[in-house]
């Protein structure tokens, strides 16, 4: 049970960060103003967030990293 929970926050991680890239590289974000309801609204809106930190996070982790480089 424990390992299935973790296993879906992971995959929720890794669809937000994907979303925040889709926002960063595109401009394109999910219309939230269409979800009728203010907390489910807000819940998402913290959820998309969190996101975009996991993927700062990870463009200074690999930036960092000798394995990976800029190409311009």
């Amino acid at each position: 049970m424990l390992g299935k929970l973790v296993h879906l926050g992971f995959d929720a991680l890794l669809i937000s960060a994907f979303l925040a890239g889709i926002k960063r590289s595109t401009g394109l974000t999910p219309k939230l103003a269409t979800v009728p309801n203010k907390d489910v609204r807000q819940i998402l809106g913290s959820y998309l967030e969190f996101g975009e930190y996991v993927y700062d996070f990870a463009v200074v982790v690999f930036g960092r990293s000798e394995s990976f480089e800029r190409k311009h």
